[in-house]
C-alpha cells in the first residue's frame, strides 16, 4: 500500500478543517476518497472544497453506509460523541483503521467495549489527541519520566482559554445537552487536558469536583469545574477550567522532588532544586532554611504539528508501522476522569477511581430523559486558532 485511503464520517467543524489539511497535501501518504455526513448542506460543501483541488470523492449520507463500502482503507470518526464506539466497532468488523476525535465516547462501558473489540483485529486504532504533539507537553512528559524530577507531589491546571460565545452553543442541535453530547466542557474542550494530566502524571485514584451547569451560557450541560484530585502515591491536585472567562488563563504547573515545572504563555519553565526536598526537610538545621532553587527556560525542539501530526503519525503506523501519537484505547482514560468528575458533582460526594460504570450510566440517563430539544442554526465555523492547551 503506497498511499491511505480515508473516508471522514461527519463534516462539521472539526471535520472540514481535517478535509482541509488533507486537500491541501498536508498528510503525506493519505487521500480523503469518501465523506459522511447527515446534512445536505455538508456534504455538498465537501463536494465543493474537494472540486477546487480536483479530487472526486463518494459522498454519503449514513456514516455506516461509508464503513461498510470499499471507497476507503480506515475511517476518521468526527460525529457527536455518543457515536464513536458504535463506529469504531463497526469500522473495525469491516476491515477499517480507525481513527476517532476526541473523547473516545460519553461514558466508559461502551469505550471498554470498543477497546475490547480494537484488541481483537489487527487494524490501526487511533485517538486524536493533537496535544500531545505539543513540544512543551512533550518534553514535560519527558522530565517528568526520566526520573530527573523526582516523585510527583501535586499538579494544578487553570484551563480557562477555552472561551465559547452563546451563539457557538446555539451552532448545533446536539451541541450543550445531555442528550446529544453528554456534557459540556468537561467533554468537549478539556479531553485534551485531562488526557495529558493523566499522560503527564497518572491517573488519580480519588475526585471531589462541583460541575455548574448552564452557569455563563443559556446551556444544560456544565460550563464550569472545580475539581480536586488525589493520586496513589499521596500527590493532589486541582484541576479548573470553564468556556466563560476572557481572557482565559492556561497554567499547568507540577511540583515534584526536585521543584516544579510551569508551562504558561507557550514556555516551559523549570524551577529546580539543588537537592530533593524531601532530603532537605528531613536533613535542615534552620526552621526557615529553604533548598536552593535556580530558574530556567527548558528548551524544546520547538514542532508542534496539532491535528496534521496526529493525521501523518496515523498514516505512518498503517503504512509503515511507525508510532501513533495517541494509541485509541488510551482514549478511555481522560474519559474516566471526566466520568468521574461528573459523578462525584450529580452525587455531591467524592468518588473513587474505579467507580461504579452502571451507576454512572443511571445517573447520565436520568439527565438525558429531562433534556430538552432545540432548534439550531447549523453553523459550521472556521476552528483554526481554537484549540487551546
Amino acid at each position: 500500500m503506497r498511499e491511505v485511503r480515508l473516508g471522514i464520517i461527519g463534516i462539521g467543524n472539526m471535520g472540514t478543517n481535517h478535509l482541509k489539511s488533507i486537500l491541501e497535501g498536508q498528510v503525506p501518504g493519505l487521500k480523503v476518497t469518501a465523506v459522511a455526513d447527515r446534512r445536505e448542506s455538508r456534504r455538498e460543501e465537501a463536494a465543493k472544497l474537494a472540486g477546487e483541488k480536483g479530487v472526486e470523492l463518494k459522498i454519503y449520507e449514513d456514516g455506516k453506509d461509508l464503513i461498510t463500502k470499499d471507497d476507503c482503507d480506515a475511517i476518521f470518526i468526527v460525529v457527536p460523541h455518543y457515536q464513536h464506539p458504535e463506529l469504531a466497532m463497526l469500522g473495525f468488523e469491516n476491515g477499517k483503521h480507525v481513527l476517532c476525535e476526541k473523547p473516545a465516547g460519553v461514558y466508559t462501558k461502551p469505550v471498554r467495549e470498543m477497546n475490547e473489540a480494537a484488541a481483537k483485529c489487527d487494524k490501526i486504532f487511533a485517538m486524536m489527541f493533537n496535544q500531545r504533539t505539543n513540544c512543551l507537553y512533550r518534553k514535560m512528559y519527558e522530565m517528568l519520566h526520566d526520573g530527573e524530577m523526582g516523585a510527583i507531589k501535586r499538579v494544578n491546571w487553570i484551563i480557562t482559554d477555552w472561551y465559547r460565545t452563546q451563539i457557538y452553543y446555539d451552532s448545533g442541535d446536539w451541541r450543550a445537552t445531555w442528550d446529544g453530547e453528554g456534557g459540556g466542557v468537561l467533554l468537549n474542550q478539556c479531553p485534551h487536558n485531562l488526557d495529558l494530566l493523566q499522560w503527564l502524571c497518572g491517573m488519580p485514584t480519588k475526585v471531589r469536583a462541583f460541575c455548574h451547569n448552564g452557569k455563563w451560557h443559556d446551556i444544560e450541560v456544565e460550563d464550569d469545574v472545580t475539581a480536586y484530585l488525589e493520586f496513589e502515591n499521596g500527590a493532589t491536585g486541582v484541576f479548573v477550567t470553564t468556556t466563560a472567562d476572557a481572557p482565559g488563563t492556561n497554567r499547568l504547573e507540577v511540583t515534584t522532588e526536585m521543584g516544579k515545572l510551569v508551562c504558561e504563555d507557550g514556555k516551559l519553565m523549570l524551577h529546580k532544586l539543588a537537592v530533593n526536598e524531601r532530603e532537605y526537610c528531613r536533613t535542615a538545621k534552620g526552621g526557615f532554611d529553604k533548598p536552593e532553587c535556580t530558574v530556567t527556560e527548558v528548551e524544546t525542539d520547538g514542532e508542534n504539528e496539532q491535528h496534521v501530526g496526529v493525521l501523518k503519525a496515523f498514516t505512518g503506523a498503517i503504512l509503515n508501522g511507525t508510532p501513533l501519537v495517541a494509541k485509541g484505547e488510551e482514549g478511555i482514560n481522560g474519559l474516566t476522569l471526566s466520568n468521574a468528575m461528573h459523578l462525584s458533582s450529580w452525587l455531591e460526594k467524592e468518588v473513587e477511581i474505579p467507580f461504579d460504570e452502571d451507576l454512572f450510566l443511571a445517573e447520565l440517563d436520568k439527565r438525558r430523559a429531562s433534556s430538552k430539544k432545540k432548534d439550531a442554526k447549523e453553523i459550521v465555523f472556521d476552528t483554526k486558532g481554537s484549540y487551546g492547551g
